[in-house]
């Protein structure tokens, strides 16, 4: 598919995971042994600093734990999936594979993918990788799928997908040089190799969606869903 043929997913939706590739890939976690557990409580699957930050300045009550699903053993479950589908999957199969082992609490799990001209973009790991992933993004438009779910008791409860869309601005090979000089090797764990809120925001001359799914989670939808379920003060 082309960009012109990508609409925005951001309609709130119970997550279905009943296709083979998921169920393949979430089926692996079902034999995990359940630990007790005496306090319900709202745990971040995930190690990302951005998505803390995000959760804490909302006055969430959450702790971190990483989830035991291995993005990196299971790349290959996903590749006839779409980007954006790719996105929901793995936020699912690591929120599922937390439940497993914390079955009382609400886990949330969260991904997020690069998408240019129909292609999955993962992330560089040099900075001359990288050189060349900016020279192919400069002066196009890129999308990024930012996946929220929710689980408890080993099962889905809620799940939300957002894209948006980012223009980036044209420029020369010295402008990328210095940019990744000034902003080093850390950009590596950005897949786009920028972070939006910091120095990566030169990079671009407009975008068109959820500020927060750039940053790599669909907050609004899951604090209304939070306090839906009473997790947070109506």
């Amino acid at each position: 598919p082309t960009l012109s043929h990508l609409v925005p997913s951001n309609q709130i939706h119970r997550l279905n995971l009943s296709t083979h590739t998921n169920n393949l890939v979430i089926q692996r976690w079902l034999g995990a042994t359940a630990s007790p557990s005496h306090h319900n409580m709202i745990i971040l699957a995930s190690q990302s600093a951005i998505r803390k930050q995000l959760l804490q300045a909302a006055g969430v009550d959450f702790t971190v734990e990483s989830s035991p699903f291995n993005e990196e053993q299971h790349k290959q479950d996903f590749r006839i999936q779409s980007p954006l589908q790719t996105a929901s999957s793995l936020a699912a199969a690591k929120a599922m594979a937390l439940s497993h082992i914390r079955p009382a609490h609400t886990i949330i799990g969260a991904d997020q993918t690069l998408e240019f001209d129909g292609e999955l973009i993962h992330k560089c790991k040099t900075l001359d990788a990288a050189t060349i992933l900016l020279k192919r993004l400069s002066g196009h438009t890129h999308l990024l799928h930012a996946a929220v779910c929710v689980t408890t008791n080993g099962q889905s409860v809620f799940s939300q997908t957002s894209t948006v869309r980012l223009q980036m601005r044209t420029m020369t090979n010295a402008a990328i040089a210095t940019y990744l000089d000034r902003a080093g090797p850390t950009i590596l764990h950005s897949v786009g190799c920028y972070h939006y809120e910091g120095l990566g925001i030169q990079l671009f001359d407009r975008i068109s969606g959820d500020y927060h799914a750039i940053l790599g989670l669909p907050l609004l939808p899951l604090l209304a869903f939070l306090r839906e379920i009473g997790e947070l003060d109506p």
